[in-house]
């Protein structure tokens, strides 16, 4: 079997690494923060960086790199290898990446959203000229999105919206809402709700920030009071928004941050050669080597699973099982990278970014708070470990 990846993937590679090195500001790796499988420190979920980030985005979407995964008739490259080649890249250069517009929106359109709204959406998508925010999660309903209570009320050519929205990331900078609201209160919860897009400058949209464990500001909480959405930002079909959504997690749970593994790895390794004796004692180096080795053995299988994941979408096939497997073991990862960073740096770890004596600029004390949201978002671990069991062990679920 060829594991090898063709002259053309690598030759796309190196296009990336060229882009990436070439558009980031200077200072970009002292400001950006991201650590891999984290929600918290996305630079494009924050305000401060979404200049920059909206121009970065539509530089992507000038080369087509932004619709790389989508079918050639919808003006991509039907190339998913190298969509996971493009996220590679940039978070190994912890550049905005993981758009939900262009991730989520644009697969789920082109897959059940109707001709017009594939002719509205997919050309602005591509372009990088526009940014959704994921309205799922409820104070009541996280998980367990069959709880939302959110509702859309039909009204002739529109639906009215009321309702609350929270751990909503990128809303307060976002331009519009991926939002999942109940149309149908007498049906089964999985059979009643409908996704829809819903402009954020729309009357009755009340957004209020929430700081995040790492004290920064990347979540809200969105209010929407008598909102009036057109029926034909409707994604798919009415009442059958939980399908819709089951269809955007597949794509949603292969952007894991798989080159900020790497690069944080190197960033152990460089550490440790350069204060063997200093801040880490002769006597520790072997210990500190096996931990080293065993994260590199483990980033190793993290790219198994993230390629076969990328080549299965290639060759048409849904990656039901192997996405949650691919979400699972790389969020579980990414506690274990910053454990096992911790522990290497002894009691330099927790100091905090500005500290002069911070080792890696405060990365690590960052990423051992972020690398608790990875387990959470796009579905729990215990989420994940229920489908990989029960749909992919043929296990009972009682």
């Amino acid at each position: 079997m060829d594991f090898a990846f063709s002259e053309e993937e690598q030759a796309f590679r190196q296009e990336v690494e060229t882009f990436a090195r070439a558009e980031l500001p200077a200072d970009w790796d002292d400001r950006a923060l991201y650590w891999p499988a984290g929600y918290g420190t996305m630079s494009n979920f924050e305000a401060e960086f979404k200049p920059f980030c909206d121009q970065f985005l539509r530089k992507l979407g000038q080369r087509g790199w932004l619709s790389v995964g989508w079918p050639v008739e919808y003006g991509g490259m039907r190339s998913m290898m190298k969509q996971a080649t493009l996220d590679d890249v940039l978070t190994y250069y912890r550049a905005p990446s993981g758009e939900v517009s262009t991730i989520i929106g644009g697969h789920t359109i082109i897959g059940v959203g109707s001709d017009e709204m594939q002719r509205k959406w997919l050309p602005k998508i591509a372009a990088g000229e526009l940014r959704f925010w994921l309205g799922y999660s409820e104070p009541n309903a996280g998980s367990d999105l069959s709880s939302i209570k959110t509702s859309a009320v039909d009204r002739g050519d529109e639906f009215v919206v009321n309702g609350q929205k929270i751990w909503s990331s990128a809303a307060h900078i976002a331009d519009y809402a991926w939002l999942l609201a109940r149309t149908d209160p007498n049906a089964s919860k999985h059979a009643g709700a409908t996704l829809m897009l819903v402009d954020n400058r729309s009357p009755g949209i009340t957004i209020r920030p929430i700081i995040n464990i790492c004290g920064i500001h990347s979540f809200n909480e969105v209010f929407f009071d008598d909102v009036r959405v057109p029926k034909e930002n409707v994604v798919g079909d009415v009442n059958q928004g939980f399908y819709c959504v089951m269809l955007a997690l597949q794509y949603e749970r292969i952007f894991v941050g798989a080159g900020a593994f790497r690069r944080v790895l190197e960033e152990l390794i460089r550490y440790v050669k350069e204060n063997v004796g200093t801040r880490i004692p002769q006597h520790d180096r072997g210990e500190i080597g096996c931990k080293l080795a065993e994260m590199a053995t483990e980033i190793e299988v993290l790219y198994g699973y993230y390629w076969r994941t990328a080549w299965m979408m290639d060759q048409g096939l849904i990656p039901e099982i192997e996405s949650s497997i691919l979400k699972l073991f790389a969020t579980e990862l990414s506690r274990t990278l910053a454990s096992t960073a911790m522990d290497i740096l002894g009691p330099y770890g927790p100091l905090e970014r500005g500290s002069r004596w911070a080792p890696l600029k405060g990365r690590i004390s960052l990423g051992y708070l972020d690398a608790v949201s990875g387990p959470i978002g796009a579905g729990t671990s215990e989420v994940q470990r229920g489908i990989i069991a029960t749909r992919g062990l043929g296990l009972p679920r009682r």
